[in-house]
């Protein structure tokens, strides 16, 4: 019962706009047609020319929809435009005697001659049909040009949104890659330090193994969902870091500079894990002195700015790669333009990775900020738990 319904809406709704749209060009055609006649001070009143072309262009108008309804069926397509324009030619000969049936329905003939109305008749019903042609023939072309234009205008918008679908599930699913590779990462990294310990140092390699097995079931709580809290992730480095000290003791000094208002904000789950990991795997474990590592965070202009810097010394082993590229990437994915991300090495100032991202926080920490803010947050929330 209810697609029957909407099909009824879909086809009043289309006849009412090819009426209004019609019909509001008689009052100007009329106006034309009235001044030309009284130019050649013909005896002629502007309402009958009103009646005149109103009947027309409403005649018009219920024959638009069919034209397009058939259009949107059958277009002039690149493997049928022969066959479908010469139907589209022929098709003017039921359009030429629908259009004059109609109007002599709806209104008698006007009649040139006496600058009146004439009877109904079968000699003014073919008299109508040929005396039209011409004007007709232009019309029913306007309206089956308008028709393909509109029916390729929403092909074009249909595949559009389609490519950007694809292009959106493309994107998921590259993300849904990214993350996977962080969990046999870190937990490869970490166990590779965890064995160091197991022969020399019992107790700490077992402390080391229950906080990683903590590690392991904060990052599985989140499940597929990409954005976490500050405030989550800067608890899961916490106990990262906690881990690394386990095992390097002195040589690592961690410091935070983390203002309190970007607990609330929105990041990428594990995303500065590797950052961390590279920073102590290149630039502290390969320095014989001792090394640190420091979290910076802070909002500005509406976006959060995190400064992962650590020292430098030694040359370290080449890795993976993963830290890197996939921090890239996976800003890339998740804010496009919106996000940005550095990495350098300055000579006597250690390394640094710098961060930009758009500040979304959860709509009460947000208090009286804007609903578009929110409306965003709520939009990447959604994409990143599918």
């Amino acid at each position: 019962m209810h697609a029957p319904s909407l099909s009824k809406h879909r086809i009043a709704g289309a006849y009412a706009l090819s009426v209004l749209v019609w019909l509001a060009a008689a009052p100007l055609i009329s106006w034309q047609m009235f001044s030309l006649e009284r130019m050649e001070h013909l005896p002629v009143a502007y309402h009958d020319l009103l009646l005149v072309y109103g009947a027309r262009y409403l005649t018009v108008a219920l024959l638009t929809p069919p034209i397009f309804y058939f259009v949107n069926r059958w277009p002039v397509t690149s493997g049928a435009v022969l066959r479908r324009s010469s139907a589209y030619v022929l098709g003017y000969v039921p359009f030429s005697l629908a259009f004059a049936l109609l109007r002599w329905l709806i209104l008698p003939p006007w009649l040139e001659q006496t600058l009146s109305f004439g009877p109904r008749t079968l000699e003014s019903l073919i008299s109508l049909t040929y005396g039209t042609f011409a004007d007709v023939l232009f019309l029913y072309l306007s309206v089956v040009v308008g028709a393909h234009a509109y029916t390729y205008f929403v092909l074009g918008q249909r595949q559009e949104i389609e490519r950007l679908e694809l292009r959106q599930s493309l994107a998921q699913s590259e993300l849904q890659t990214l993350r996977s590779q962080l969990h046999p990462h870190f937990l490869f990294n970490t166990l590779q330090g965890l064995s160091t310990l197991i022969n020399t140092d019992r107790q700490t390699a077992q402390t080391m193994l229950f906080t990683l097995a903590e590690l392991l079931r904060t990052a599985l709580k989140h499940g597929t969902a990409d954005l976490v809290s500050v405030r989550e992730e800067l608890d899961f480095l916490k106990a990262y870091l906690y881990l690394e000290q386990l095992r390097l003791g002195k040589r690592l000094e961690v410091r935070w500079r983390v203002s309190p208002e970007v607990h609330e904000a929105f990041i990428p789950q594990l995303l500065l894990q590797p950052l961390i990991e590279n920073a102590i795997v290149h630039g502290v474990s390969s320095s014989q002195r001792p090394g640190w590592v420091q979290i910076e965070a802070s909002t500005l202009d509406e976006h959060l700015h995190v400064v992962i810097r650590n020292s430098v010394g030694g040359v370290s082993q080449p890795g993976l790669g993963v830290g890197i590229a996939n921090t890239k990437a996976r800003l890339r994915y998740l804010y496009g333009d919106d996000a940005t991300f550095e990495f350098a090495v300055v000579d006597g100032q250690g390394a640094a990775a710098h961060i930009t991202i758009p500040a979304f926080r959860t709509p009460e920490e947000n208090g009286t900020g804007s609903h578009e803010e929110t409306l965003r947050c709520g939009s990447l929330l959604s994409m990143t738990s599918r």
